[in-house]
């Protein structure tokens, strides 16, 4: 804001006329907000529920933070509107009674054979590069 002053008045008046110009704030954005229209926030939630979409990615590549675009995604998925990664998709483990000291799975046409007292986040790491491969 930038800030001018009159030059003193006469007859003992000790005031002056302060004129204040309203500018952008020092540390405000750049660029105004955005409104993105349904539309288009459907379009980038839809994409991030492709099977391996990378959310930040597709967050960067659309010029927003990934909080945002998981904020969208999050809210859609509450109110119904879409539906997310199917139950039987997801990573899950039942218990098993191992009659040898092996277990064998079959994930995505790979056979992984493990020793029955392997560590649980060591099975989660190798169950995912699977699926990634």
């Amino acid at each position: 804001m930038s800030v001018s002053m009159s030059a003193p008045m006469s007859e003992d008046r000790s005031f002056h006329v302060l004129e204040a110009v309203p500018h952008r704030l020092e540390g405000g954005p750049d660029r105004p907000r955005r409104r993105w229209s349904v539309e288009a926030k459907m379009a980038l939630i839809e994409e991030t529920l492709k099977p391996g979409a990378n959310v930040s990615a597709i967050a960067r590549q659309a010029g927003i933070s990934p909080a945002q675009l998981f904020g969208w995604r999050r809210k859609a998925m509450q109110a119904g509107v879409v539906q997310g990664e199917p139950h039987e998709q997801r990573l899950g483990f039942v218990e098993v009674t191992p009659t040898s000291s092996m277990i064998e799975m079959v994930v995505a046409d790979v056979v992984v054979r493990v020793p029955a007292d392997v560590n649980q986040n060591h099975l989660v790491n190798i169950l995912r590069a699977v699926r990634q491969a």
